[in-house]
Order: structure tokens, then sequence, then C-alpha cells
């Protein structure tokens, strides 16, 4: 048995070390990158200790697109699960024509970022726009989406989660057809309404694939900056710059190579740090249970 798993590790072992090379020697070389004082002026890999990462502490330009980033993934993730769950509900049982409905709610995610976010441009444009067109016909001012701070994130938000509501949708409904019959069962010879099952029964059995998909999610819009770049371009001024988005100025556009590793490394662990902390709150708060020992060694 013990000669089997070497065997299964054996060939493992190149794309293990495949893996590890693409993961170790991108973050290697960023390390010592963000020592350096590389800059489109200074082509080189001279060390300037930790100055860059004094440079960063006092960036408030960074910090505030960290906070705006927490308002962006928060608030979209959330109304994203709230909607995702919503529809997966509505698919999951003998629905007429649900086949279709779930291509359907499938189809903005299917269309790349970049396009998607051109046409919400359009959209949302002030003068030619649909969106103040409808507006106008209710009576309603014509309102600066793209040009004035709160529009403009209520704008990238809207996109977003046109975007990525069917990627909810698509984890919830995998994880409501995964469910057993049987607690459904004993609810209904319990009298059990729907609404008393969907809170003692559905929602409790979700729990797991709930915390999932909304860590995911996460994940995913913490790397927002292809949207921001061809929506708002982090206007106006910066009131909808991303870290990602921010790094990019920093990194391709002004060439700061240096610092701009330093800034994502401080990125990168502050990412690691938060979403570590929000799922082990989400856990708690959707009362996911733990694997035993047992199950562990299975």
């Amino acid at each position: 048995m013990d000669g089997l798993r070497r065997h299964k590790s054996m060939f493992l072992l190149p794309g293990l070390l495949t893996l590890l090379l693409i993961i170790v020697f991108p973050l290697l070389f960023t390390i010592r990158v963000s020592f350096s004082g590389w800059n489109v002026s200074n082509p080189e890999m001279d060390f300037v200790g930790g100055a860059n990462y004094v440079k960063v502490l006092h960036d408030s330009r960074f910090w505030a697109a960290n906070l705006r980033l927490v308002l962006l993934a928060g608030g979209t993730v959330l109304i994203q699960y709230l909607i995702g769950f919503g529809l997966a509900l509505l698919v999951w049982r003998n629905v007429r024509g649900r086949r279709l409905w779930r291509v359907l709610f499938l189809v903005p995610m299917m269309t790349t970022p970049v396009v998607m976010a051109a046409v919400w441009q359009m959209i949302f444009h002030e003068s030619l726009g649909p969106v103040n067109d409808l507006l106008a016909k209710l009576g309603i001012a014509p309102v600066h989406w793209l040009t004035e701070a709160g529009p403009a994130l209520a704008a990238l938000m809207t996109v977003e989660i046109w975007q990525w509501t069917p990627f909810m949708f698509l984890l919830m409904l995998a994880g409501l057809l995964s469910l057993p019959k049987e607690p459904f069962l004993a609810a209904a010879i319990d009298g059990a309404g729907a609404w008393r099952t969907f809170w003692k029964v559905t929602f409790p059995l979700m729990a797991p694939v709930s915390v999932s998909a909304i860590i995911i999610r996460l994940i995913e819009a913490s790397k927002l900056s292809d949207t921001v770049y061809v929506l708002t371009s982090g206007g106006p001024g910066s009131a909808t710059e991303s870290p990602g988005y921010y790094l990019y100025l920093r990194g391709l556009k002004e060439q700061q190579t240096g610092y701009a590793g330093s800034l994502s490394l401080t990125y990168l662990v502050l990412m690691v740090v938060t979403l570590t902390i929000v799922a082990a709150l989400l856990a708690r708060a959707f009362k996911v249970p733990k694997q035993s020992s047992k199950a562990k060694e299975q």
C-alpha cells in the first residue's frame, strides 16, 4: 500500500513542481523588486531597504482605495448572494421552463468584464443612455452617473452585481440540487410550511455552500480592476479607484516598479488576513459544523 502511494506521489510531482515554480518565483521576484528603487528613470535593482514600505504607510490614496473596496466588495457580494440564492430557489423546484431560465441567468457571466463594462458605460451615458431617458419619463432629473462620486460608485456596483450574480446563482443551485431529500420529507410529515422549512432545513443545510460561495466571490471581487478601468477609469478623480487599478497606475502606467511591488505585497497580506478573518466569522455566523477528527483522517 505504501509503495502504491509512493508511485502516485511520483506522478503528481511534476505538476506540483510546475505549480510551485509558477507561484514561488513571481512572489520571490516581487519581494526583491519591492526593496529596490526601480522606476522609469532608474531601471536598476538597487537596494533601498524599507523605503518603499514607509511610503506605502503614508499613501492615503492607497488606503482610501482599500476602504472603498470593502464597501464595493461587501455590498456587491451580499446583494449577489441574496439575489443568486433567491433565483436558485425559484428554479430549484419543478418550474415550467426551468432549464431555459437556468441558461438565461448565466448569460451575463459568459461575457468578459471589459465588454460588459463598455456596454454599461453606454447605458449610463448622461445624455444618450437609456437609464437617464427612463428617469426623464418618470419626471426625475438626469443623474451624472459617471462624473459624480456617489452615482459612479452605484454604477460600478450595478455592473458587478449584474455580471457576477449568475456565478452565485450557479453555486447555490448546485448546492440545492445536492441536498438530501430525507430532511424535507421529515419536515413535510411534521406539517412545516414553506417558510419554516426554508429556515429550519434548507438554509442550515446550505450553510457550507453559502460560506464557500461568499468567500470565492470576495476573493474575485478583491481583484476588481478591469471594470473600473473601462467604466470610470477610477474617476471622477479617484472616487472609484480600487487597489488593483491603483497598482496598475503606479506599476504599469507610471512605471514605479519598485513601489508597485511593495504595494502589491502589502495588499496581498491585507487580503489574506482579512479574508481569513471573514471566513472564520462567516463560518460562525452560518454555524457551519466542524469536521470531526475521524472525518479528517478519512
